[in-house]
C-alpha cells in the first residue's frame, strides 16, 4: 500500500525531474539486509535438523551426538582455539579463491598449493632455518611455503595467459601431481622422511625445530593453541579487500574478467594480470599449508592436508567474492570440522555421515544466496 502511493505518482511526473528522483528513492522502502541475514541463517538450521534426523537414523542417541560436537566445537579454551587455526588455513585458501575470481579465473588447486607450501616450509624448517635470529626461523619457512605454493598457481596462470590452458584443469591436475610429490619427500630417506626407530616406522618426517614453531598468541596460557597465525590471517583479509574494492589491481583485475579483450583495447595486459591473479591466489593457499606445519602439526605426513584445500575453495564460492564473507564462511567450517572430528571420535558417528551433514550445509548456504539474490532483482 505505501509503495503504491509512490509508484502512482511516478506516471504524473516528468522523467528526468528532481520530483521523480526523490520519488523513486522513497520507493525503496524495504531493505535487502533481513534477507541476506536472515535467508542464510534459517537455511543452516534445516540443514542442522536435516543432519540431526540423518544421525539418529545410525541409532546413535542424540544428545550424545549433539554434546559431542558442541565439546567439539567450543567445550573448552583449547577445543576454541584448535577451531580458529583451522578456520585461519581455511580462510587463507578462500581468499586466494576470491583473489583468482576477481579476474573471473577459478583456482580449484587449492589443495595442491597448500600440500606444496607445507612440504617447502617443512624442509625449510628442519634444514637451515632454525639457528637464524629474530624471529626469521619461523618467518623464512613461511615466506618460502608461500613462494612454494605461488610458484604452482603461477604455473596455471602462465599456462592460461600463454596456451589458453583451462585453468580448471590445469590446477586440478597440478593437485594431483603435489599431492604425490608430498607422498613420496616423506617415503624418501634422501629428502624428508625421518630415520626409522623402534617406535615408529611410519612415512613422516622428524618434527621441526621448536624456534621455527609459530609463538603463541598467549604463551602465558598454555590452555590456548591460538598462534601468530591469526593475526596473519587478520592483516590478510584487510589487505585483500582493500586490493580488491579499492586497489587500482582490483579495478583491472575486473576489467580483465568481464572482457580480456576490451581490457587489452584499453592498454590492461591481461596476460600478466592473469599471471598475477593466480600466482597471488596459489601464494596465499600455500602460506595455509605452512602455517598448518608451523603452528599445528609440527611434522609433515602424506595426507597432512587433509581436504582443508577443497573446503576452502567451498569457502571461497560462498564468500560469492567477498572478503567479509571468506571469514564468516571460514569460521563456520572450521568449528565444523572441529566439532565433527570429535563427534565421529566420541560419539561413534560415521565420518560418512559427518560428510553429509557438512555438504547439506554448503547446498543449504548456496541456495539461500541464489534465492536472495532472485528477491533482490524482484
Amino acid at each position: 500500500m505505501y509503495q503504491s502511493q509512490y509508484m502512482s505518482k511516478l506516471d504524473a511526473l516528468p522523467l528526468g525531474s528532481e520530483e521523480f528522483g526523490l520519488v523513486v528513492k522513497r520507493v525503496r522502502v524495504f531493505p535487502r539486509w533481513p534477507l541476506q541475514i536472515g535467508v542464510p541463517v534459517a537455511a543452516t538450521a534445516v540443514a542442522t535438523l536435516i543432519g540431526l534426523v540423518i544421525i539418529a537414523s545410525t541409532g546413535t542417541p542424540l544428545e550424545d551426538a549433539v554434546a559431542a560436537f558442541w565439546d567439539g566445537m567450543a567445550g573448552s579454551t583449547f577445543n576454541v582455539g584448535a577451531s580458529i587455526n583451522r578456520a585461519v588455513s581455511l580462510g587463507f585458501v578462500g581468499l586466494g579463491f576470491i583473489f583468482a575470481n576477481r579476474a573471473n579465473l577459478t583456482n580449484v588447486g587449492g589443495e595442491g598449493q597448500l600440500a606444496m607450501g607445507g612440504m617447502f616450509a617443512t624442509a625449510m624448517a628442519l634444514h637451515g632455518a632454525a639457528a637464524l635470529p629474530f624471529g626469521l626461523a619461523f618467518l623464512l619457512p613461511l615466506i618460502v611455503g608461500t613462494a612454494a605454493g605461488g610458484v604452482w598457481g603461477g604455473i596455471a596462470g602462465v599456462l592460461k595467459a600463454r596456451r589458453g590452458t583451462n585453468e580448471v584443469i590445469s590446477t586440478l591436475l597440478l593437485t594431483f601431481t603435489a599431492l604425490p610429490l608430498v607422498y613420496w619427500s616423506v617415503q624418501s630417506f634422501y629428502l624428508l622422511r625421518k630415520p626409522l626407530s623402534p617406535l615408529s616406522s611410519l612415512p613422516e618426517s622428524p618434527e621441526i625445530p621448536e624456534a621455527t614453531r609459530l609463538p603463541l598468541l598467549f604463551p602465558s596460557d598454555q590452555t590456548s593453541p591460538l598462534h601468530l597465525g591469526l593475526p596473519l590471517a587478520i592483516l590478510a583479509v584487510i589487505v585483500v579487500a582493500v586490493v580488491l574494492q579499492r586497489g587500482s589491481l582490483g579495478l583491472k583485475l575486473r576489467a580483465v574478467g568481464l572482457n580480456q579483450v576490451a581490457a587489452r583495447r584499453a592498454g590492461i595486459q591481461s596476460g600478466s594480470l592473469i599471471i598475477i591473479a593466480m600466482t597471488v591466489s596459489g601464494g596465499l593457499a600455500g602460506l595455509a599449508g605452512a602455517i598448518m606445519i608451523l603452528g599445528e602439526q609440527f611434522y609433515l605426513t602424506n595426507d597432512f592436508s587433509s581436504g582443508y584445500g577443497f573446503d576452502g575453495l567451498v569457502v571461497g564460492l560462498l564468500s560469492r567474492g567477498s572478503a567479509f564473507g571468506v571469514v564468516l564462511g571460514a569460521l563456520l567450517f572450521g568449528f565444523l570440522r572441529s566439532g565433527s572430528i570429535n563427534m565421529e571420535i566420541t560419539a561413534h558417528v560415521p565420518s560418512a555421515i559427518v560428510l553429509i551433514c557438512q555438504g547439506l550445509i554448503v547446498i543449504m548456504i548456496a541456495g539461500s544466496a541464489i534465492f536472495v539474490e532472485r528477491m533482490g532483482r524482484r
